[in-house]
């Protein structure tokens, strides 16, 4: 309440304590962490690095005990809430399709869904935030229990109709000598793009990266350079998709934490997308 008000009597007003208590509790927070985590003026307070990442694992904290309360909630019926992190990928058409179908089953059933590139996801899975995540290979999945979709996700490059590469019909590793580049920001991943490129990748052509193509996407219709990424449906007003020759492909993985005791809704629908697999690949 007090990073978020920027004032301590605010901040104490809106909590129903007086001004003095909030700035003790607040001091011997401090003391206790060994960290200043406000700087202060005399009409309002910031939080330093250290608050701010303090607020961010608050949170977090915050959220696994409202999970782990859910979870416990809903002990023996199937009800209650799946979180699943996914890319923005085109692999998310049979999540959702397994979704919707185990949703007909069981309604009681909700799902909250977390965007993020793989690492951002496998992060959230270790801390517990998540139960189930949709990644994009290559990616390191030797500590998760998982299957692999079957489906594959093709890069392209999205460039603006202004650009010469835009009269192709294909583009080669070749075209993109001395050409701005805008990808990923996974290491793995950018692995991936650099091997297809061969001799002509460069680390000093990376322009930006990013890991919502949205972004990225605007970064390339203003001539910051071209990116490479998966093929999505949507199409960008001044940019367009252009295939790689040779084909540059990716799978894509379902995994969650090995051994662990998941609420039955969640081991319900894991199950479930098992099944799924089987019949669909």
């Amino acid at each position: 309440m007090a990073a978020r008000e920027e004032n301590i009597t605010r901040a104490a007003e809106l909590l129903h304590v007086t001004q003095p208590t909030l700035s003790r509790q607040i001091a011997q927070l401090e003391e206790e962490l060994g960290v200043k985590l406000f700087q202060r003026s005399n009409h309002h307070i910031i939080l330093t690095d250290d608050g701010m990442l303090l607020k961010r694992r608050a949170q977090e904290l915050v959220s696994l005990a409202e999970k782990t309360k859910r979870d416990f909630s809903h002990r023996g019926e199937i009800s209650g809430v799946v979180s699943i992190g996914s890319g923005e990928l085109k692999s998310m058409q049979f999540l959702s399709e397994a979704i919707a179908s185990f949703r007909e089953k069981y309604p009681g059933v909700t799902f909250e869904i977390y965007s993020g590139d793989s690492d951002d996801i496998k992060e959230r899975i270790d801390r517990g935030l998540l139960d189930i995540g949709l990644l994009l290979e290559p990616v390191d999945i030797s500590k998760y229990d998982f299957v692999r979709t079957n489906i594959t996700e093709e890069w392209y490059a999205l460039v603006s109709t202004h650009s010469p590469l835009a009269e192709k019909a294909v583009l080669t590793p070749a075209d993109f000598e001395n050409v701005p580049l805008i990808f990923t920001r996974r290491e793995l991943a950018q692995a991936h793009i650099f091997s297809w490129l061969g001799k002509y990748a460069n680390e000093n052509n990376i322009a930006a990266s990013g890991n919502l193509l949205h972004n990225i996407a605007i970064l390339a219709r203003n001539g910051v350079g071209c990116v490479i990424s998966i093929r999505l449906d949507p199409q960008y007003e001044g940019l367009k998709y252009i295939p790689l020759s040779p084909k540059l492909e990716s799978g894509t993985v379902l995994v969650w934490k090995k051994m662990q005791p998941f609420p039955r809704a969640t081991e319900t629908f894991i199950e479930h997308l098992k099944e799924m697999f089987k019949q669909h690949f």
